[in-house]
C-alpha cells in the first residue's frame, strides 16, 4: 500500500525518518536524469552540482533525524525497514563519501572525456542501495539493497568505454558480483527453509544457540558470509578488487572503496550481531581467521605493487581485515571501534584516491608510484595532503588512522583476543613500508614530470576536506567515537 500524505503525517516518526534521506537521494537521481537532457554545450556541471546539493541535503536530514530517533528502533513496511542511530550513522558515511566522489568526478571526468550526466544518476542510485542495506531489517530487503547498490556500479566500473582496462573491470565485477549475489540469495533460502522467516527481529527471537544448531542454518550463515565477504573484499573473496579498482575510473574506485565497503559492513553487522547472535560461537571463529588472512594477504601483496591504485586496492583489503578485528572483539566497544574506523577510512581513502585523480592528465594517468617523484618540491600542498593520507592509512599519530587502529586493537585485547591484536599490530607495522615508500618517492627522488597541471577547484575541496577531517578526527576524536558508540544502542 502506497502511503498517502495524510498517513505520513499521522504516522509521524514511523515513516518520515526512514524515507526522508533515501527519498531525497532518489528524487535527486531522477531529476538528474531529466536535467541531463538540457542542452549545455557538452558540459554536465549543472547535473553534478544538483547531485551534490541533493546529497548534502540528505546528509543534513540524516543528522537531524539522528537526534530525533535517539536510541529507539522504529520499524515500517512489515518490519522490513528499520530506522535507528545505526542506520543513520551509515547514511552519513555513505552520503559523505558520495558527496566527495561527486566533487572528484566533476573535473576528472572532463579530463578523461567521459563527462556524461547519467554518471551522477547511477552514482546516486547506488548510494540509495547502500542506504537501504543499512536500514534493512529483513534479509530480502538487504538483498534488494545489495542489488540496487551493485547494478549501477557494474556500469560505472566500465564507464570509460574507450579504455580496455575499464571494460575488463566492469566484466569481472559483473561476473563475480553475480556469483556472490547467487551465494547470498541461496543462503537466504536455506535460512528461510530452516526458520520460516527472513525478518531479522524474528530470527533473533527464534534461533537458539548451543550444540543443536541445525546444519541447514549453519550452511545458510556460511553462504551469507560469502556474499558479504565479496562485497567488502575479504580474503579469499578479494580477487576481483585489484583489477576492478585499477580499471575503473578513479572517482568510481574512490566510491567503491569507501561507500560500498561501508554499506556491506553495515548489513554484515545488522545480520550477524542483531539477527544471529545465538550463532556467535560458530561465526566468531570464522571471522578470526578471515581477519588474519585478510590483513596479512592484503599487506604482503601490497608490498610489491608499483601502481598506486593497485597498492591502494590491496591496502583496502587489509583495512577490511582491521575492521573484522572489531567484529571479533564484539560488544559495544569492539563494534563501536569498527564503526569509527569505517568513518575514518572513508575520508582517508577518498583523499588518497583523490590525489590519484588530481594528478591524472589527459591520456596519461598518474597511477605509477614512480611518477610521484619530486611532488614534494613541485606541488608541496598536494604532497602534504598525500603524506597525511599515507600516514593515516599506516596508523601514524596524530592522524585518525592511529586512533582508529588503537581503538580496534585495544578492544580486541579487552575481549581477550590478544593474539589477534598482536597480528594486527604486526600487519600495521608491515604496511608502513609501502606507505612510507610513497613519501620517499615524493620527497627524495628527482621529478620525472613538471606537475604543472592546474588543480581543479572541486578536487581541491574534496582532498582538502578529507585531509582536514583525517587530522581533526585524530587530534580530537572524542565526539566521533561517541557518535559511533551511540549508534549501537539499538543493537546491544
Amino acid at each position: 500500500m502506497i502511503p498517502t500524505l495524510q498517513s505520513i503525517q499521522t504516522a509521524g516518526w514511523d515513516v518520515v525518518p526512514i524515507l526522508g534521506p533515501m527519498l531525497i537521494v532518489t528524487l535527486t537521481a531522477l531529476i538528474a536524469l531529466g536535467l541531463d537532457l538540457v542542452p549545455s554545450a557538452g558540459k554536465k556541471a549543472h547535473v553534478a552540482y544538483l547531485s551534490l546539493f541533493g546529497t548534502l541535503c540528505a546528509m543534513l536530514l540524516a543528522f537531524v533525524f539522528y537526534d530525533a530517533v535517539g536510541e529507539s528502533q522504529q520499524y515500517v513496511f512489515a518490519d522490513a525497514v528499520v530506522m535507528d542511530g545505526f542506520a543513520l550513522f551509515f547514511h552519513v558515511v555513505i552520503l559523505a563519501a558520495t558527496a566527495l566522489t561527486i566533487l572528484l568526478s566533476l573535473s576528472y571526468l572532463e579530463v578523461e572525456g567521459i563527462h556524461y550526466g547519467e554518471y551522477y544518476a547511477l552514482l546516486l542510485f547506488s548510494a540509495v542501495g547502500g542506504m537501504i542495506m543499512a536500514a534493512s531489517a529483513d534479509l530480502i530487503t538487504i538483498f534488494l539493497g545489495l542489488e540496487t547498490l551493485s547494478i549501477p556500479l557494474y556500469v560505472l566500473a566500465g564507464f570509460n568505454r574507450a579504455n580496455l582496462k575499464s571494460n575488463e573491470s566492469a566484466l569481472k565485477y559483473f561476473l563475480l558480483g553475480s556469483f556472490s549475489s547467487a551465494f547470498f540469495l541461496y543462503g537466504i533460502a536455506l535460512i528461510y527453509g530452516q526458520t520460516g522467516t527472513t525478518g531479522l527481529r524474528a530470527l533473533a527471537n527464534g534461533i537458539q544457540g548451543g550444540a543443536g544448531v541445525p546444519v541447514l542454518l549453519l550452511a545458510g550463515m556460511a553462504l551469507l558470509l560469502v556474499g558479504f565477504g565479496f562485497k567488502v573484499a575479504t580474503v579469499p573473496f578479494h580477487m576481483w578488487a585489484p583489477d576492478v579498482y585499477e580499471g575503473a575510473p578513479t572517482s568510481v574506485t574512490a566510491y567503491m572503496a569507501t561507500a560500498v565497503k561501508a554499506a556491506g559492513f553495515a548489513a554484515f553487522l545488522r545480520v550477524f550481531f542483531y539477527a544471529l547472535p545465538a550463532l556467535e560461537p560458530s561465526w566468531q571463529t570464522i571471522l578470526w581467521w578471515l581477519a588474519v588472512a585478510t590483513m596479512t594477504v592484503g599487506n604482503v601483496i601490497a608490498l610489491v605493487q608499483t601502481d598506486m591504485k593497485r597498492m591502494l586496492a590491496y591496502s583496502s583489503i587489509a583495512h577490511a581485515g582491521y575492521v573484522l578485528v572489531g567484529f571479533v572483539a564484539g560488544g559495544p566497544r569492539g563494534v563501536g571501534a569498527a564503526l569509527f574506523y569505517l568513518l575514518v577510512y572513508a575520508f582517508m581513502n577518498v583523499g588518497a584516491f583523490g590525489i590519484v585523480a588530481l594528478l591524472t592528465r589527459a591520456g596519461s594517468a598518474g597511477d605509477a608510484i614512480a611518477s610521484y617523484a619530486g611532488l614534494g618540491s613541485r606541488r608541496p600542498l598536494v604532497a602534504l595532503a598525500t603524506a597525511i593520507f599515507m600516514l593515516a592509512l599506516g596508523g601514524i599519530p596524530p592522524t585518525a588512522g592511529f586512533v582508529g587502529k588503537f581503538a580496534l586493537f585495544a578492544a580486541a585485547v579487552d575481549a581477550g583476543q590478544v593474539s589477534l591484536a598482536v597480528i594486527g599490530v604486526l600487519n600495521s607495522a608491515l604496511s608502513l613500508y609501502y606507505y612510507l615508500y610513497v613519501l620517499v618517492v615524493m620527497y627524495f627522488r628527482d621529478p620525472e614530470r613538471a606537475f604543472d597541471e592546474p588543480a581543479p577547484a572541486g578536487m581541491q575541496v574534496a582532498v582538502g576536506v578529507s585531509a582536514v577531517l583525517t587530522l581533526w578526527m585524530g587530534i580530537l576524536p572524542g565526539w566521533f567515537l561517541d557518535l559511533a558508540r551511540r549508534s549501537l544502542a539499538a543493537l546491544f
